[in-house]
């Protein structure tokens, strides 16, 4: 992709469907003149005079509480400079994002046209009655200092630069972690700094906090060692001034046992790694190019730890790890300020988390077989879900022992059920699923692919590093739509009906004559068949020429799955393929099986499907707890379509009594845990979040998942077929460039699965007996 094309998709991608990446929703009812009447005049006068009475009541009554400022004069943006506050307001907006789906925290991002300290310290302190917390950004230091540390003093909620101690938290957490799978101790290690700017400074500053001797820190700027002859720099930088003449930074890391760098990129070769200690430690975190390569440093010495800001390599000092989760915590228990203690407490229950078993969801993500604590995972992965219930109990905790917690929290274990509950709010999994994709990219054919928005998928999947698109259709109509989209990388195009690929369609006709010669196709019909892209398509997959297929954009659902069916074969033990959609609700994740396929499937094959829908959670990463629809509840009718799943049920229980599944139940039952578990606390799922509906017929899935879509705009990824031998997914007509593209991660993922079965089933024979 040009840089031009980079640069209009992220115009787009700001610009369209409407400005900005944040916005304000309703958290109260206004349908009716009685609820405008309670919002606004009269009724609005009541929390008025109480807040009135106690200013505490704010939080009682306002969103104050739960709001973030993001506040910025955009002197030090990163990676562009001072550009000014206008400018800055799109990175602010992110901020908000992030603050959102991470830790469910509303956000307004506040850019101020100042570089005067005193007028931005006032204007802040003006407009803090709204707030719950602050947080400032890309303010370039030694201002940022000062504004920080006056507005600690002078405000009474919490206030932090992420850019200083987001940073300084993540990458002490990942320091302990590493100190101690080197059999170092942080008083003895010597430690080499590089950049002396407000986030080297905070690291710095923090580690020293943990034990780091001062004596044993040599830290470099632009002009060289910090030493107490410098005439040039702030208070901040000299107090890790060194008392001695100045010697160069490749002579500094002479028996150095630490590198921090936050600073710019390739300053370190492979003679200053070697001169370092054993088991060196190196965070090497300037963005986007290290201080030194990352590939290089490994190869260079096989001893190294090595931490960077990239999610490319692995243990990322990512800020996202932090600052939405100490907020969190400072939040919810309306601490006055956001000390010492609360981030030493973050930093340990980050290092504490790396050191647990991962979830199967995280490794599932990061395409690992099993992550670990070691040298390439020493801090947690942004995608861990138990950051959120980790680290904010741990601010919490720190700011009521240090006595500026206003609302202590008193039932830690619901504490801890609500922030889990936040956690079902966005697009995480869709997340997960599109970084699981990268870790081991397939190559996926799309069947349509002369047509615009399937185009503009296949090069999104290019571009993102989620597969190898192979692209059908008509070559010169593929190659201007490309031109049309500047999609300049190259790409296989194939036209099955070219004669160019005369010799591929016989050899794809005669194979699919053997699958289907008993079923009345001769071989001239399989020749006529193979001119037809779904066919050919689906031939490539069977032959190995692909690992996956995409179609159904521009075609009706039973015509583009038909040769799907006739190609692709049912996997070992499978008597029915089915199919489920991912929804992505607010909830969190929603499975909702037989969308697609199935018409009026008996006992036993909604008992297999609700099966292979439980297995398709586990590839996710997720534990399907399965509710078995109906209009009835246990029991209550004996008509023939509720006593169907009753009787799928008692088949589920007998041969499957690890599956979490039960039934017949009504819908909002099932979804109702409170209801569920007063009504029928028998029920394998009383207590249980129900994550996967499996509905008694076509009608009632499809019908259901639809309007979930189109009713509350909830995300739909699929359908995902169940139950064949190999990766064809077939999207349903008209599906927008994102499903498509969510539907090729899932054919990826489905590759990946496929071959690890394969390949384990292939060392499983290889190891009995001749």
């Amino acid at each position: 992709m040009s840089e031009e094309s980079k640069r209009r998709e992220a115009l787009v991608y700001h610009a369209k469907p409407q400005p900005g990446k944040i916005k304000i929703v309703p958290t109260k009812k206004y349908s009716s003149q009685r609820d405008l009447s309670l919002a606004y005049s009269p009724g609005v006068a009541q929390p008025c005079l109480e807040i009135a009475k106690d200013k505490a009541n704010v939080y009682k009554y306002t969103t104050k509480g739960n709001l973030m400022a993001v506040i910025s004069n955009g002197t030090a943006v990163l990676g562009l400079g001072d550009i000014g506050p206008e400018a800055s307001k799109p990175v602010m907006e992110g901020k908000g994002l992030l603050f959102k789906i991470f830790a469910d925290l509303d956000c307004f991002d506040i850019e101020v046209d100042t570089t005067n300290v005193e007028e931005f310290i006032q204007t802040v302190k003006n407009i803090a009655p709204t707030f719950g917390g602050i947080n400032l950004e890309d303010i370039k230091a030694p201002e940022a200092f000062e504004i920080e540390r006056r507005l600690k003093e002078e405000l009474d909620i919490p206030v932090m630069h992420d850019d200083q101690h987001g940073t300084a938290i993540i990458s002490s957490a990942a320091l302990l972690n590493a100190l101690e799978l080197a059999d170092k101790k942080i008083e003895d290690v010597k430690i080499v700094v590089s950049g002396a700017g407000s986030a080297a400074i905070s690291c710095t500053s923090l580690y020293v906090k943990l034990g780091a001797k001062k004596e044993n820190i040599m830290m470099y700027d632009v002009d060289g060692l910090i030493t107490t002859s410098r005439t040039d720099l702030g208070d901040m930088q000299m107090q890790f001034a060194r008392e001695m003449d100045t010697v160069s930074m490749r002579e500094a890391f002479k028996n150095a046992d630490v590198f921090l760098g936050l600073s710019v990129g390739n300053i370190v070769d492979e003679d200053m790694l070697l001169s370092m200690n054993e088991n060196p430690i190196v965070f090497a975190m300037a963005n986007p190019v290290p201080e030194v390569d990352y590939n290089l440093a490994i190869a260079t010495r096989d001893d190294i730890i090595m931490a960077t800001g990239r999610s490319d390599h692995p243990n990322q000092v990512n800020n996202v790890l932090g600052f939405p989760f100490i907020f969190r915590g400072a939040l919810d228990v309306r601490a006055t300020t956001i000390n010492e203690e609360m981030k030493l407490a973050a930093t340990h229950a980050i290092a504490s988390l790396a050191k647990e078993p991962v979830p199967e969801q995280v490794n599932i993500a990061y395409g690992e077989l099993k992550l670990t604590f070691g040298r390439d995972y020493i801090i947690p992965k942004p995608f861990d879900p138990r950051l959120i219930s980790t680290i904010p109990p741990a601010v919490a905790k720190a700011a009521m022992e240090t006595g500026v917690a206003k609302e202590p929290i008193q039932d830690w274990e619901k504490y801890e059920e609500q922030l889990l509950t936040r956690m079902g709010s966005d697009n995480k999994l869709v997340r997960l699923i599109l970084n699981r994709a990268r870790t081991n990219p397939k190559r996926i054919v799309f069947a349509e692919a002369d047509q615009l928005d399937v185009l503009k998928a296949a090069q999104i999947v290019l571009e993102e590093g989620i597969g190898t698109p192979i692209l059908l259709g008509r070559r010169e109509t593929i190659e201007e739509l490309k031109e049309e989209l500047e999609f300049d990388q190259p790409c296989l195009i194939i036209d099955p009906k070219s004669d160019e690929e005369k010799a591929r369609r016989d050899r794809y006709a005669e194979e699919f004559w053997k699958i289907r010669k008993r079923k009345g196709v001769t071989l001239f019909d399989a020749g006529k068949f193979l001119r037809q892209r779904n066919y050919f398509a689906a031939m490539m997959v069977e032959m190995g020429d692909a690992d996956g297929l995409i179609t159904g954009f521009a075609q009706s659902y039973p015509r583009a799955i038909t040769p799907m069916l006739e190609i692709i074969g049912r996997a070992p033990g499978v008597d029915k393929v089915a199919s489920t959609n991912l929804m992505i609700t607010q909830r969190g994740p929603m499975f909702i099986s037989d969308t697609s396929i199935n018409i009026d499937p008996d006992a036993i094959e909604l008992a297999k499907i609700a099966q292979m829908t439980g297995r398709t959670a586990q590839l996710f990463g997720i534990t399907p707890n399965i509710a078995m629809i109906s209009y009835g509840n246990f029991g209550s009718s004996e008509h023939p379509n509720a006593v169907k799943v009753r009787n799928a049920v008692k088949y589920l229980h007998q041969y499957y009594p690890d599956l979490v599944v039960d039934g017949e139940l009504q819908a909002d039952f099932a979804l109702n845990s409170e209801l569920l578990q007063d009504k029928f606390p028998f029920s394998k799922l009383a207590g249980k979040k129900v994550n996967t509906l499996v509905f008694p017929n076509l009608e009632s899935a499809n019908s259901t998942y639809k309007m979930m879509k189109e009713l509350n705009g909830t995300d739909s990824i699929g359908p995902i077929l169940l139950g064949l031998q190999k990766p064809v997914h077939v999207v349903q007509l008209g599906a927008s460039v994102d499903e498509i593209v969510n539907m090729a991660a899932v054919a990826v993922i489905d590759a990946q699965q496929k071959e690890s079965y394969n390949r384990s089933l292939q060392l499983k024979r290889s190891q009995q007996p001749q």
